[in-house]
């Protein structure tokens, strides 16, 4: 795997997960942000970043989470903004996958916690799907800046992110066979717009597709980069490290 430093820019290292977290962590060359998506979660991340040098993390509440919030989720990620080791508001935006029912609630979620991230100049990281023109239409009218977390939009959409300040998060799925869109999506923007992430313990790249994800494989994303950019991987890693580094503010 060679020596350069990894950087995962997006996983879920949950306790209930995975039985062998410590391992799971050890087997990892370098940094890992962990996300945030509810109350539990949330109060883990600030447990994790306390207690290993290389994770760092991001307090949010996720689109499928609205329903079982109340203000005291809301408290516990304002009061843990001053940890240093927290990074950005994530993860946050809307999802309607699953249900249109409460649309109205996901945006007025999503837009509080934009305002906490305006108020605090925190970073955000962005979970959109099935609602991509939505979540554009709410960002553009925020100066924030972050990560589009594993991108499934158009190119035409990858560049609008861009022009407003954003990096696309890719993940594991690029490494998929019939992944066409977001392959023709890496091959046809800047490197310097790129985010690596796992999104561990889901979407494991190829080879290891079927099995639980973890964040050393973003080592594979990378590779897989490489290959569409036809750039050795040293400088994707070099470059992507750089836009994680920049768009996070890591003290590393």
């Amino acid at each position: 795997m060679g020596d350069k430093m990894l950087i995962d820019t997006h996983c879920h290292l949950d306790y209930e997960d995975y039985d062998n977290l410590d391992e799971v962590i050890k087997n990892m060359n370098g940094i890992m942000i962990v996300s945030g998506c509810n109350d539990k979660t949330n109060k883990q991340v600030i447990d994790l970043v306390s207690r290993y040098d290389n994770i760092y993390g991001t307090l949010g509440i996720h689109p499928e989470e609205v329903d079982n919030i109340t203000l005291e989720s809301f408290n516990l990620i304002e009061k843990n903004l001053n940890n240093p080791k927290i990074v950005a508001i994530g993860e946050i935006g809307l999802d309607y996958h699953f249900t249109t029912d409460n649309i109205d609630k996901q945006k007025e979620v999503f837009k509080h916690q934009l305002s906490i991230a305006s108020k605090y100049k925190l970073p955000i990281v962005v979970h959109s799907r099935d609602a991509i023109q939505d979540t554009f239409d709410i960002l553009k009218n925020y100066e924030l800046t972050g990560s589009i977390h594993s991108f499934s939009s158009s190119l035409e959409m990858a560049h609008e992110f861009i022009k407003l300040g954003y990096k696309i998060g890719v993940g594991g799925v690029v490494t998929f066979k019939n992944a066409k869109n977001i392959q023709n999506i890496v091959s046809n923007i800047d490197l310097k717009n790129i985010l690596l992430e796992t999104d561990s313990p889901y979407l494991t790249p190829e080879p290891y597709r079927g099995m639980k994800n973890q964040p050393c494989n973003v080592y594979y994303v990378a590779k897989k980069v490489s290959e569409l950019k036809n750039i050795d991987i040293d400088t994707v890693l070099s470059i992507t490290n750089n836009n994680a580094i920049q768009i996070f503010d890591l003290n590393i």
